[in-house]
């Protein structure tokens, strides 16, 4: 799962320490689903144990199955099969991110709780591994001024910016010059400003972040669609042009990346952090959260 490093121009718990929040991120993550996956797997062979029992002949038949029957009652509130548990869990973890993306120990930022709704928010950190750092839509703080960010998604090798390029599936892109690029359907053709645009902006400035600290890591951007074919003539220096078709190798390509955290990767995302505009309250009292999850049995 993905860790989401920042979301919006919330206070997150990455901005305090880079390097502390993703190794304890992975470890919590891996001790909790042990736990988790150790439990259920007790209880679903509890559960077989209880299918194949023979139903007692005594005076106490009726006392018996009562207690087997309040038993499987508490069983059926577990999730019944390994793949819904794995989903369970990815969404309990889906809400302790959004928790960390939006305070700290002693500061907290309102958000709008339909972010816990945001589909492809939660696509890019439950579908992709947790060597990956997503900056989801940043806002950086230059020269005092606010200036809108697209996806980052910082892997150990390198820097990936961007732009999702979704509608309805009956439309297509072409791909047109640095300023204009073509929606079509059904040979209605609609005149769009170019993804480059806010790709080329955020560039700028995340090089112009890491020149000015000497460090060196790979940057590229992404038009990326799932849902829609692109057409284009040739790729933009350092840009891909990823659409429908594309998408499924776009996709195993991130999914299949087993590298671990790098320290160039740290440096760079601490570094973009810096520049990433911030607000927030004071908490009422300073009180940790616990960083755990939800107990199973609650599921």
């Amino acid at each position: 799962m993905a860790q989401l490093i920042k979301l919006f121009d919330y206070i997150s718990r990455y901005e305090w320490n880079m390097y502390r929040y993703p190794t304890q991120f992975i470890r919590l993550k891996n001790e909790q689903w042990k736990n988790i996956y150790e439990r259920w797997q007790e209880r679903d062979s509890m559960k077989m144990k209880q299918l194949e029992k023979k139903e007692p002949k005594s005076k106490f038949h009726w006392f018996s199955r009562t207690k087997e029957k309040e038993s499987q009652e508490h069983l059926i509130d577990f999730p019944q099969t390994k793949q819904q548990l794995i989903q369970s869990f990815l969404d309990r973890l889906f809400r302790l991110q959004v928790t960390w993306a939006t305070s700290t120990i002693s500061d907290i930022s309102l958000f709008d709780e339909r972010i816990y709704n945001d589909k492809k928010l939660k696509y890019f950190l439950q579908r992709f591994p947790d060597n990956y750092f997503l900056l989801y839509y940043p806002v950086f703080a230059i020269k005092s001024a606010p200036i809108d960010g697209e996806i980052i998604f910082i892997s150990p090798l390198g820097i990936e910016i961007i732009h999702l390029l979704e509608t309805d599936s009956a439309y297509f892109y072409v791909a047109g010059d640095d300023r204009f690029w073509v929606k079509e359907r059904n040979r209605k053709q609609e005149h769009i400003l170019s993804p480059l645009i806010p790709l080329k902006r955020t560039e700028q400035i995340i090089k112009s972040i890491l020149k000015l600290a000497g460090v060196d890591f790979p940057i590229q951007k992404v038009v990326l669609s799932e849902t829609n074919h692109i057409v284009c003539q040739a790729e933009p220096y350092q840009t891909r042009i990823i659409g429908k078709s594309d998408y499924p190798k776009w996709f195993e390509e991130k999914r299949h990346l087993s590298a671990p955290l790098k320290s160039q990767q740290l440096k760079a995302t601490e570094l973009i952090l810096k520049h990433c505009q911030s607000i927030s309250i004071k908490r009422p009292e300073w009180e940790e959260e616990s960083d755990s999850f939800t107990s199973i049995d609650e599921v």
